[in-house]
């Protein structure tokens, strides 16, 4: 299933497959995020996904949604 994923505040979308690294997906869509350690320890990586905010190098694009929104 493809979910449409929406980098934020410059609105940028790409397409990704649940379970696909929020790393890559951004990669890909030429988004920038920070990365230190890539392991989760460090939390350069942090994004935030609706009201939580996530280590974008140890997750992936969830199952079940349509749509995602990332704030990077």
């Amino acid at each position: 299933m493809s979910v449409k994923v929406t980098f934020t505040p410059n609105n940028v979308a790409v397409a990704a497959s649940a379970g696909e690294p929020i790393v890559a997906v951004a990669e890909r869509a030429g988004v920038r995020i920070r990365l230190g350690c890539r392991a989760g320890a460090c939390g350069a990586c942090q994004v935030k996904v609706g009201e939580c905010f996530i280590r974008a190098c140890i997750s992936s694009v969830p199952t079940g949604q349509s749509e995602l929104a990332i704030a990077v």
